[in-house]
């Protein structure tokens, strides 16, 4: 039966010793993708070596153009919706990561189990669980928030917000940020949290730059502030 792979892609750069191999054994053999960016997806792909040429494969973005608007394109519904009715299993592959986790394409899984399509998550990186994992904080209760404000003055204020929340209900706190804000998130934190609030940074996780730091404010302010690459990053109160 035809189905859903929902197919991790690798977080960092030259790591694909991240996936696993029943991974990319399945990857092989598909030749039709619903994905975030065609190109990442292409060489993505490529670098599995399939078993057809590259050019002969469907890659249908989820989204033309990048919008992140959660809404899933006519027609990647319909390349979606045309490979089952052939009888062919489709793949669903975001920029980085696992899909439909602080990614696109949660539509088109909605949309697989609304049409009696088999839905089969597969194994691989997740910056978010990796970073909770590496934090030292509380992995039984977490939130995961999205981007924060890009202005400095809203940002302390939203880091306060999720700090009280962070105390209140004893639950860790997750955000991301465009890598070319890393720097100002980690300074505006240092200068709104509270000393004994527990702040971590994990940057290109799994990377050759990966940089995880997981220390109260006060800590944090004692050593040598690191100068945070332009690479993703995730950021965890607790």
């Amino acid at each position: 039966m035809p189905c859903l792979y929902l197919i991790p892609t690798p977080i960092a750069e030259n790591a694909a010793h991240t996936i696993p191999p029943y991974v990319a054994e399945i990857v092989r053999e598909l030749d039709t993708f619903i994905v975030e960016r065609a190109k990442t997806a292409r060489h993505f792909v490529k670098s599995m070596e399939p078993v057809r040429p590259i050019q002969e494969m469907i890659f249908e973005e989820i989204e033309p153009g990048g919008h992140s608007t959660g809404k899933i394109c006519e027609a990647a519904r319909t390349v979606f919706r045309e490979a089952i009715a052939a009888g062919k299993s489709v793949g669903l592959l975001s920029e980085a990561g696992c899909p439909g986790i602080a990614d696109p394409g949660a539509g088109l899984v909605a949309m697989a189990h609304q049409d009696g399509v088999r839905v089969v998550p597969l194994v691989g990186p997740s910056s978010l669980l990796l970073a909770i994992m590496a934090s030292g904080m509380n992995g039984q209760s977490f939130t995961f928030h999205g981007y924060l404000s890009p202005k400095r003055l809203e940002l302390a204020r939203d880091l306060r917000r999720l700090e009280q929340t962070a105390r209140q209900n004893k639950q860790t706190q997750l955000f991301i940020e465009t890598p070319y804000r890393s720097q100002m998130v980690l300074e505006t934190a240092l200068e709104s949290l509270s000393p004994d609030t527990r702040f971590a940074v994990a940057q290109d996780i799994s990377g050759a730059g990966e940089l995880i730091r997981s220390l109260p404010i006060s800590m944090w302010k004692k050593g040598q502030i690191p100068s945070l690459d332009k690479l993703p990053a995730v950021f965890l109160i607790g």
